[in-house]
This record gives structure tokens, sequence and C-alpha cells, in this order.
């Protein structure tokens, strides 16, 4: 009676779609096989300038490559970029060399490959002082990626990013300013440090605190308003050069710096007669 049992237990299982699931993706080679499928990208003819095929480079990706027996396919890496290793999984039946063009940082390696014939397929995996390349390599009888290259859009964006705050930093501290528009009736006390502010102005505005050139060697202090009754509060600001750009105007605040000593220097702004009167 028992044993009679045991074919339909079987069947149950077999028919049973959760455990059918839990059985193929319990399957590691199967697992394996379709990451690889999903990480791999094919040549697409948008992708071709002129006879090169060019992937957008992304980390982890699986670059597909065609070879033919007689031909040399140039896989081009980014000029500058220096070769480390180059390893592939079948040297037996497969000629893979390198070589350079150019020079200085336009200097830009090629790694070489040819197959001694059809139908075999093999991976690559080429190291450089910047990146790692993941390529598969397929033979086929007649048909051959003449070359293949790589664009890099996070260096791109990098680049881009690098540029705008070259920009930024370059930029003057304020501009559209006149001369007649600037009040200088700020008057500034306290300590003595190396950072002390030279100036304080605004333009009506905003309100500049001017520091000297030493500023950039040391650690720049936190900027407090000082409110009427005496209470402080850090307020937003920005550092631009060796300016304190301030997007408000104010009558008093404290450059502080320190723990244990604390260094503190005081800005205010005092009436423009008062001013004339200690000049």
């Amino acid at each position: 009676m028992k044993l009679a049992l045991l074919p339909a237990i079987a069947g149950m299982i077999v028919a049973s779609p959760t455990l059918a699931q839990t059985r193929e993706h319990s399957d590691p080679l199967r697992t394996v096989q379709a990451a690889t499928r999903s990480a791999t990208v094919q040549p697409v003819a948008s992708g071709f300038v002129s006879g090169a095929q060019v992937y957008p480079y992304n980390e982890g990706t699986i670059f597909q490559a065609y070879a033919a027996p007689g031909l040399v396919t140039d896989i081009m890496l980014q000029p500058g970029e220096s070769l480390i290793a180059v390893a592939s999984g079948d040297t037996a039946r497969w000629v893979i060399g390198d070589t350079s063009s150019g020079s200085g940082d336009g200097k830009q390696t090629h790694v070489l490959v040819k197959p001694f014939s059809a139908g075999l397929s093999t991976n690559l995996v080429i190291t450089t002082d910047r990146r790692a390349y993941h390529v598969r390599l397929v033979s086929t009888v007649t048909t051959a990626l003449s070359s293949m290259r790589w664009t890099y859009p996070q260096d791109e964006l990098l680049a881009l990013r690098r540029k705008a705050e070259a920009v930024q930093t370059a930029a003057p501290v304020a501009t559209g300013l006149a001369i007649e528009q600037l009040h200088f009736n700020y008057l500034i006390t306290g300590d003595k440090p190396a950072w002390r502010p030279l100036r304080a102005f605004d333009d009506g505005a905003k309100t500049y605190v001017e520091f000297p050139s030493s500023l950039a060697n040391g650690d720049a202090p936190p900027l407090f308003i000082v409110a009427a009754d005496g209470k402080a509060e850090l307020v937003n600001y920005r550092q631009r050069d060796r300016y304190y750009v301030v997007d408000r105007i104010f009558d008093a605040a404290e450059l502080r710096l320190g723990l244990k000593k604390q260094q503190v220097v005081r800005i205010d702004r005092v009436s423009r007669r008062a001013k004339r009167r200690g000049a």
C-alpha cells in the first residue's frame, strides 16, 4: 500500500509549479548562465563609428567581440591608459598580443586577437591602471570586427563636473557691483589669529568678509550671527577664494575657531557717521 503511494507523491512533486520553480532556481549552473547572458552586450548597428564597434563602458559588463581566422581584431583601450595584464581562457587556439600607437598622453594600447579556426569561443580579461575589461570572443568563418573600443560616460561626467567647479572657482566673488553701492562701515575686533579678516563690507543685500591669503593654509573659522540678546547662531554662507559671502546683512557676527582655547573675532556693523568719527 505504501509502495503504491510513492509514484503518486512523485507525480505531485513534479506537477507542483512552486516546487519546480524552487528546483530551477536552486540550479547554480542555470543561474550563472542566465547572469552571464544578461551581462553580455552585443554589437549593434548604431554602435559603429566607421568600422569600429563602440561600446559605452560599464563595470561588470561583458562585451562581445567577433573574430575570424586570417583576420586580426583590434581591441583599443582609452588613450593614456596603461596595460597591466591580458588573460584568456584559451591561449592554444587564439593568438593574443598587444601593441601601442601614439605617444605621451595620447598613447593608446591595442590588444590584438586572432583565432586559428571558426566555431571557437573564449573570454578575455584585460586589466589596466584604470579599470578591468571583460570580453567574450567568438570566432566565425569570415565575419570579424575590425576594431572595437569604448566611450567612458563616468569619466565624461566627472570631467564636466570638474570643469563646472573650475569655472565657479575662477568666477569673481561678485559681479555687477558699483563702488558707490558698497558699504564698508564694519568694525573688526577681538583676537588676532593669522586668519583675522582684513575687512567686511556689503552691497545692500549680501555681506562679504575678506580674509588674508593665509586662510587657505589652515582651518577656516565658522561664522556665527550674534542676535540682540547675545545668542549666537551659525549662519549659512559660502566660501569663494578668500571671501565669505553671506546672503544677508547682519549687525553683529563672530568668527570662532578652537575648542579649549577658542579664538574669537567679532564683526560689528556701525553707522557710517560713527565709522568716519573712529577712522
